[in-house]
């Protein structure tokens, strides 16, 4: 619903339409633009926390104590000619001057959401770009281990993600893992699809839809179990991957990331058992559990685009109703 996504579609929309996101409007100034504050507005967050990890980390620290010394950060210096005593967020991901910001990042790992052999040889240019950057102010061995370590704390964050939908997968598999029965409220798109079922990942017919159909990452009308899934990996594996990737040590850790997806971990296993439990007594007890009439539309379901499709156009989904290709992006 708009109340929802009012957030989500201010930074998406402003920051890949117009340059007063960055630039101020009223003022335009490049100086501005320079400060890393400037990426905030929208870089911040429990699924992007890009701000919080370069803040708390070394990098965050020299710049916040020194930011207001001319002789230490040189805002009316290109970023060209820049010479820091500490890294912003444009010196790093705006490479001299140009306005990829993704040609510095690991976005090709979604975030560090992905099960990706990161160093693959389909990465190397990436991250040798990457460690030409760090070695600006460190040596490229220093870099290179840094790389390594993120790789490494990604890699186990990736087993626990694992295990995590493994057992969200085995409790839906045996017929306990959803709230609502497939007549009752549709995702977004109008379909009636296991909300993890993502892309590749559990593809096939038994977990709702046909071969290749994706589910929605949801994180409304869906079982508690669904819901851990989600925000481990949507939030405390992405702490991981940020954190790492800035410097922020107690992001990949304590503040949710390691840690978070430990406990998260066990929440998803204690919510399966109690599942089990449950079931195994309504069977030995003749309980036959009827959805309450929640699940058949929430607090706003009807407000949803999906619950709009299955009433207008039976049998159709938001995709078949699309007259081209991009027609969601403005509709």
């Amino acid at each position: 619903p708009p109340g929802d996504t009012a957030g989500c579609t201010f930074c998406h929309t402003s920051s890949e339409e117009r340059c007063s996101t960055c630039h101020q409007r009223h003022q335009f100034d490049p100086a501005v633009a320079r400060h890393s504050e400037q990426c905030k507005a929208c870089h911040w967050g429990k699924d992007h926390r890009d701000w919080e990890a370069y803040d708390i980390s070394i990098h965050g620290v020299v710049y916040q104590v020194n930011k207001w010394n001319p002789t230490e950060f040189d805002f009316s210096k290109k970023l060209a000619d820049a010479d820091y005593v500490g890294p912003t967020c444009q010196y790093c991901h705006l490479r001299g001057g140009h306005h990829n910001v993704q040609r510095l990042s690991t976005v090709y790992t979604s975030m560090g959401m992905s099960n990706a052999d990161r160093g693959a040889p389909l990465w190397k240019e990436k991250r040798d770009t990457w460690v030409s950057v760090c070695d600006d102010c460190h040596s490229p061995r220093f870099a290179r281990e840094n790389l390594q370590a993120m790789d490494e704390a990604c890699k186990d964050a990736g087993l626990k993600y694992t295990e995590t939908f493994k057992v969200a997968e085995n409790l839906m598999l045996d017929g306990m893992g959803e709230p609502m029965p497939k007549d009752l409220a549709p995702d977004w798109s109008g379909q009636h699809i296991w909300s993890l079922k993502i892309g590749a990942y559990h593809d096939g017919p038994k977990y709702g839809g046909a071969q290749g159909e994706s589910g929605e990452f949801r994180m409304s009308n869906c079982s508690d179990i669904e819901r851990i899934c989600f925000e481990s990996v949507g939030y405390w594996m992405t702490y991981i991957m940020k954190g790492m990737a800035h410097g922020s040590w107690n992001d990949a850790t304590y503040c949710d990331g390691s840690f978070g997806m430990d406990r998260w971990l066990v929440k998803a296993k204690a919510a399966s058992e109690q599942a089990r439990r449950f079931t195994a007594l309504e069977k030995k007890t003749g309980i036959n559990w009827v959805p309450s009439e929640f699940w058949r539309k929430g607090d706003y379901l009807e407000q949803l685009t999906g619950t709009r499709i299955v009433k207008e156009f039976p049998g159709k989904t938001i995709f078949d109703l699309c007259p081209e290709p991009g027609w969601l992006d403005t509709h």
